[in-house]
């Protein structure tokens, strides 16, 4: 396996950092890649790693960069802006797919690509990450438990930590947008918060409302189960006032406001410290029903976001060095089985 055959695009990124610090621990040695010499190499040279300055527009230059290279992981968002670039160019050069991405209509874009990357047989596996590892490998554990499930639930919360600028960024793009779930096999749109409840995760009960994750496109992929719904803990006073969105859903859309938010966000530090991740953790539960009313439900947890994030795009990478992946468009459970979340350091089932 050649040292250097995985790519890192946005690797200066916070979660990209994350990822070229651990990957000795996995045996990968990554390019590091990104658009600004400045941001990339202090990092390779602190690392010593090789790097790449690469315009992910410039298709000339980025096939060029992936000649030869095995696997790209992606972690420049927002993906809506980045990923069709990064396919094409792998398409060409033969190049596998993994991306940190968690936003519905990335992956059903993604998923038109199935066809051409069977062809080139390269894997196209994105959502390599917190979207939505742990919860894809839920997603599978309760269909193998219920196989004639026809409504899924997912819910995850994390304790501690906190969020990097990217994820923000994507945040705030999608501002005034709304919601999404999946109804009779396909993605209808919904108000954001439209459902609340309370799930007990196992140490703890929480508050948890309706949120457009990428589950809603991923889950479908990986268990056919045609009725989904992805929640997240909030706390019960911000989604009373989350209910109330609806009324100034217009403004949030305006470019100005949107910039005035990300002027806030690129004031404040990139991320958690690393003592705020150690100390941090997730909590994913996960519930089906069938036709009869039969409920299964089950919880596990699992390292903070952004650490396992990192984890699970290096162990996805080394699986596929090792020529461990299936070509076409994939989701992580339904390539690796509910086990992959178990691989992860940090993850503790109940």
């Amino acid at each position: 396996m050649s040292s250097n055959s995985v790519l890192l695009y946005g690797a200066n990124g916070y979660t990209g950092v994350l990822i070229a610090k651990y990957a000795a621990q996995f045996g990968v040695q990554p390019i590091l890649a990104g658009r600004r010499e400045e941001a990339i190499k202090p990092l390779a040279n602190e690392l010593n790693l090789a790097y790449k300055i690469i315009d992910i527009n410039n298709a000339t230059q980025l096939k060029e960069a992936l000649q030869g290279i095995k696997v790209v992981i992606h972690a420049a968002g927002p993906f809506a802006d980045t990923a069709k670039q990064m396919i094409d160019a792998c398409l060409q050069t033969g190049t596998h797919y993994l991306d940190i991405n968690g936003d519905i209509s990335v992956f059903e874009t993604i998923k038109r690509y199935d066809a051409a990357a069977k062809e080139k047989n390269i894997m196209l596996l994105p959502g390599a990450g917190f979207d939505v590892v742990p919860t894809d490998c839920m997603a599978l554990r309760l269909k193998n438990k219920l196989p004639d499930a026809t409504h899924l639930k997912l819910a995850f919360a994390a304790e501690g930590g906190g969020i990097s600028h990217g994820t923000a960024m994507t945040m705030v793009s999608k501002l005034g947008e709304g919601g999404a779930a999946r109804e009779n096999g396909k993605i209808v749109r919904q108000a954001l918060g439209k459902e609340g409840r309370w799930v007990d995760f196992g140490e703890k009960k929480l508050f948890v409302m309706s949120i457009p994750w990428g589950d809603v496109s991923t889950a479908y992929s990986t268990t056919g189960i045609p009725n989904i719904q992805t929640y997240t803990a909030i706390k019960p006073g911000i989604y009373r006032l989350m209910k109330l969105q609806g009324t100034f859903n217009w403004l949030l859309r305006m470019a100005w406001v949107k910039n005035i938010i990300r002027k806030k966000i690129k004031s404040r530090p990139a991320g958690p410290s690393d003592e705020m991740r150690s100390n941090a953790k997730s909590f994913v539960w996960g519930e089906v029903r069938n036709a009869t009313g039969q409920v299964i439900s089950d919880y596990f947890t699992c390292a903070d976001g952004y650490t396992l994030t990192a984890y699970s795009c290096l162990i996805i990478a080394k699986k596929v060095l090792e020529g461990n992946y299936k070509p076409g468009y994939q989701t992580p459970a339904a390539c690796y089985g509910e086990g992959l979340v178990k691989e992860i350091p940090g993850t503790v089932e109940h």
